[in-house]
């Protein structure tokens, strides 16, 4: 499945925030794979972040990383970058923007 997500980096870290994506932990991206992972891609326009992954299945991806102690601690560290966490009405795995058009 194909998933995306909008966030907001706080304007005065974004240097930090595209910094700390050069140096991505490897048992972090090992964990993001394992949990069925198979591509995560993040533009940005502005504070604007779009994140688009492609996953076996969202919700797991999303329960097999919420415990490990490097998730964790990417997260505590990405919230202090971010003005957005998740932009979306829904929680976990419907936390994917709506899909309004597609190239059939």
């Amino acid at each position: 499945m194909r998933v995306a997500l909008h966030t907001k980096v706080r304007a005065d870290r974004v240097a930090e925030y595209e910094a700390a994506h050069r140096e991505v932990p490897a048992e972090l991206t090992d964990a993001i794979r394992a949990a069925g992972a198979t591509s995560w891609t993040i533009w940005r326009s502005g504070t604007d972040l779009l994140h688009v992954l492609e996953c076996e299945d969202y919700g797991r991806l999303l329960a097999e990383l919420e415990k490990l102690p490097v998730n964790v601690a990417w997260q505590a560290r990405m919230a202090e970058l971010l003005d957005v966490v998740h932009d979306y009405s829904g929680e976990g795995a419907d936390a994917g923007l709506p899909v309004v058009w597609e190239l059939p």
